[in-house]
């Protein structure tokens, strides 16, 4: 019984301050029309009276027509894939120097954080700017900048690694998140096997011992065709590499080469 009757109470209050806030709305609602009516001038002349405002651009007017305030962060649209338009049709573009392995360590991991994404967004950027050099058949402005950004974010990763290595030697003693050893398959690749927890001892799985962690000898042979093979393709592409710069450089004397 006692809750039933403040339910009661609670919608009777309810109700009453719905029918005051409607009359206070209609009241608004005439005051303003009434001032419509007494001076339209102040809609069209903002110079002459900059304090008088209209009655509908008054917040306080309703809470309906009221606007809430934003306090978000601005964020921009596609503007963020392209350069600064002071950058536009420069043929040099001044960039610093990539971050370095012993600045980023001095860096706290809130910090690293929001340096990687402004470093990608610096690299979604200049992807989108090479894409459309590419497509105007023209030299990009500055393209170290993209070797730069990527060493940088090379670098960030080796110094997270380091820090969660280092976490996890005091932690667990170990260096790596999962223990293994380097083994070697019959086919003479070398990986890094991780070891796994059995219910049974290893000489009684079978799962086990369908692994073969050896070479027969006479996979040696095709191990060094393979390695001959790899090295034959490597020179292979550093040849068509340095003709096409060869051929860029005949094209665009200007263009700077990339360190190698």
């Amino acid at each position: 019984m006692a809750s039933s009757s403040s339910a009661g109470r609670v919608l009777t209050l309810c109700k009453q301050f719905q029918n005051v806030f409607r009359i206070s709305s209609a009241i608004n609602t005439q005051k303003c029309a009434a001032n419509l009516t007494k001076s339209p001038s102040h809609l069209y002349s903002r110079e002459k009276s900059p304090l008088v405002a209209p009655c509908w651009f008054n917040p306080t007017s309703s809470v309906g027509q009221s606007r809430a305030l934003h306090t978000s962060i601005i964020r921009r649209g596609l503007e963020e894939f392209f350069d600064f338009p002071n950058n536009w049709g420069e043929t040099t573009v001044k960039s610093g120097a990539p971050w370095t392995a012993k600045q980023l360590r001095t860096k706290s991991n809130e910090e690293l954080h929001k340096l990687w994404y402004v470093l990608l967004k610096e690299k979604n950027m200049l992807l989108t700017l090479e894409q459309e050099a590419k497509r105007q058949r023209v030299q990009m402005p500055s393209p170290e900048r993209i070797r730069k950004v990527e060493r940088s974010m090379i670098r960030m990763e080796s110094v997270v690694s380091e820090r969660e290595t280092a976490l996890r030697l005091l932690q667990t003693g170990q260096e790596k998140g999962r223990p293994g050893d380097w083994r070697r398959n019959i086919f003479g690749h070398v990986y890094w096997y991780r070891f796994k927890e059995y219910a049974i001892p290893w000489y009684m799985n079978k799962r086990y011992k369908r692994k073969r962690f050896y070479t027969p000898k006479f996979v040696e042979p095709h191990i060094r065709l393979r390695l001959e093979k790899y090295l034959r393709e490597k020179y292979r592409k550093a040849n068509l590499e340095k003709e096409t710069r060869a051929k860029l450089l005949e094209k665009f004397p200007q263009m700077k080469v990339p360190a190698s």
